[in-house]
């Protein structure tokens, strides 16, 4: 497989990964739901830590993807391709907040099981805390996927590496993403609620993997663009 392949391989697997990952993680779900969670989570603490390993795979690919498409992205916009890694890299360290929280619960679900009914109250408010932070930090880091994403979808627009139509949709996933993290955000909601919004980015990026997986990226984009390049560099020695 040569290097050009690679780059388009390596990202349409992370995709993959990644959201076959978040979509295991999601099955703590409703253990986390309604007023008797502690109680829940006690007793499937296997199903919480199991989705707690799956939570780290996706925050360790997610920003992968940015990693693994910087070397083609940065020849048309080396900002742009920085910033969707630091993007991709902040949405990382806050699922690992979440996870941090979420384990957290665990332990304080155990204690919650066996506490007489004088400490109930207070273990009850703790886990409220714990169960929100990890809320919190999980809407932060789909913010920072949105930015992220933006970016990069952005940059294959602009460089048709892949079809416009693909990175258009990308471009209108990610603002829909956006819009849901808001309306979760002003509303003290869970952003997973607004699944209609967050539907169509989900969609997209198995389409994309398969196609990098498939087709990967346009080479007469790559090559026009590095032919440009060297034209540009041999002009800037001639003024120089």
């Amino acid at each position: 497989m040569n290097s050009g392949r690679k780059n388009a391989v390596i990202p349409g697997v992370l995709f993959i990964v990644a959201t076959a990952a978040a979509l295991a993680a999601a099955t703590v779900e409703p253990v986390l739901s309604g007023t008797d969670y502690l109680t829940k989570v006690a007793a499937n603490a296997s199903l919480v830590a199991g989705g707690a390993v799956f939570y780290l795979i996706a925050a360790f690919t997610s920003v992968g993807i940015a990693i693994s498409l910087y070397p083609v992205l940065k020849t048309w916009n080396t900002g742009l391709a920085l910033g969707s890694v630091v993007f991709r890299t902040m949405e990382a360290v806050l699922y690992i907040a979440a996870v941090v929280s979420l384990l957290s619960l665990v332990t304080l679900s155990q204690h919650f099981a066996h506490a007489g009914a004088a400490d109930l109250p207070s273990l009850q408010a703790m886990g409220d805390s714990l169960r929100s932070m990890r809320e919190h930090a999980y809407l932060a880091a789909v913010f920072a996927f949105s930015l992220g994403a933006f970016m990069y979808y952005y940059l294959f627009f602009q460089s048709r590496l892949i079809p416009r139509w693909l990175s258009g949709w990308g471009i209108a996933g990610t603002v829909l993403m956006l819009a849901a993290c808001l309306m979760a955000l002003f509303s003290d909601s869970y952003v997973t609620g607004y699944a209609l919004l967050i539907l169509p980015i989900a969609v997209q990026e198995i389409v994309l993997a398969v196609w990098l997986i498939v087709k990967g990226f346009n080479a007469p984009a790559i090559a026009s663009r590095s032919a440009n390049t060297g034209n540009e560099r041999v002009l800037e020695r001639g003024i120089a």
